[in-house]
């Protein structure tokens, strides 16, 4: 859903922090659509009696910002504030308070989104008439990260997975309408399955928001065309093995596979360990290798993270040293003309490089030629980037 520019958007909005044994990086970019309508949330230490605990989520909204918006405010206080989730203690912390059990929180984070989703419904009933007939929704995926378990909340097609020992070990799975489950709910609400969207319009088969298709008479919330429940998997944590989680929209995900994104932001962390700018360097790579879609990116570091590794920084500068002259003979003139950066890095594309970053590739080294390529046609690059995948 959604139009697009004539050039993307590549401004971007970061953040950082720390806390609870964990450190975070955010990064966001418009990219080619015409609004961004993805939201986050970083909170570390929880409400209630909770300091020990963590929570992250990335919110990627489609037909508006209202609902993607909303949650980023107001869903962690509807998970943690209802009853199911206070249910009953289990999950000891260093503390002595009580704590909700692994069961509490998996009941409590359904009921929270399916609280969350009727009280936005009751807003929109209540206002004037154009904000009645918003029809946008949210995708979310999030982590609550506790003193002993990760739980992974999804609710869409964004993504969130757990690097552990070098591997991912766990990784969400989408909410599509042409998933065998999703497809059979769908159609015993009435609907259709067409081109895998819901009734041709909706590519995703659960949503927080998406009002529109939440009106069949006889149907409970979960049993709708689109449904509000997330999924949710509790992940016993193991401190010497657990390196990072990554919450991603599906604008990273629609150019990046798990294994992919996993080992660049490994490789990404040995080299400086800037959380910021990893989650910068995924979004910015995702962008050359040709997602049009908003970029939100979450990276939560553990206490198995990989630290920065000289052999690995070594590599990479000598990577640097290797691009910023090996593309000058590609810009001798040919016909009397130069050959602009699209075909720069096409012609590069095709040579053996070695030590290009895993996942990322010739991509996440763009800025590197660019820059080069800029000393001897300045700002020429600009006047390519449209015709980029960028």
């Amino acid at each position: 859903m959604g139009a697009f520019l004539n050039k993307p958007k590549v401004e971007k909005h970061t953040a950082r922090g720390e806390g609870n044994g964990l450190r975070f990086g955010v990064s966001s970019m418009q990219g080619w659509r015409a609004e961004m309508e993805d939201a986050h949330s970083a909170v570390v230490g929880l409400p209630r009696g909770l300091a020990a605990w963590s929570f992250f989520a990335v919110y990627d909204g489609h037909a508006g910002t209202q609902v993607a918006q909303y949650c980023c405010q107001h869903l962690l206080e509807h998970i943690t504030g209802n009853a199911d989730f206070q249910a009953g203690p289990g999950d000891g912390g260093d503390g002595d308070e009580e704590e909700p059990s692994v069961e509490s929180v998996v009941r409590g984070v359904r009921t929270g989104f399916l609280q969350i989703d009727e009280h936005m419904r009751g807003l929109l009933g209540r206002r004037h008439a154009a904000c009645a007939r918003d029809r946008s929704g949210s995708t979310a995926v999030a982590v609550m990260v506790s003193p002993r378990h990760i739980f992974f909340i999804n609710c869409g097609d964004s993504r969130g997975l757990l690097s552990r020992a070098g591997a991912v070990h766990f990784s969400t799975q989408d909410h599509k309408p042409g998933d065998p489950r999703e497809r059979e709910r769908i159609q015993n609400a009435g609907g259709a399955v067409l081109v895998q969207r819901v009734n041709g319009s909706l590519a995703v088969s659960r949503a927080l928001g998406d009002f529109a298709f939440k009106r069949v008479r006889g149907k409970g919330p979960t049993e709708q065309l689109v449904s509000p429940e997330p999924e949710v998997s509790a992940i016993r944590r193991c401190p010497a093995g657990d390196e990072f989680v990554v919450l991603a929209c599906d604008g990273i995900w629609d150019v990046m596979s798990n294994d992919e994104l996993c080992d660049f932001v490994r490789s990404r962390l040995q080299v400086h360990g800037d959380l910021e700018r990893v989650c910068s360097d995924v979004i910015d790579t995702c962008l050359y290798k040709g997602s049009r879609d908003n970029m939100s990116v979450v990276l939560v570091c553990l206490g198995g993270a990989p630290s920065i590794c000289p052999e690995a920084v070594r590599r990479d500068a000598e990577l640097d040293q290797f691009l910023e002259p090996r593309f000058e003979p590609h810009l001798l003139p040919s016909g009397g003309q130069i050959p602009d950066l699209v075909n720069v890095m096409r012609t590069l594309a095709t040579e053996s490089i070695p030590n290009l970053p895993p996942g990322g590739e010739l991509a996440s080294k763009r800025s590197v030629v660019e820059a080069a390529y800029n000393k001897v046609q300045p700002c020429a690059s600009e006047d390519t980037v449209s015709r980029m995948g960028v």
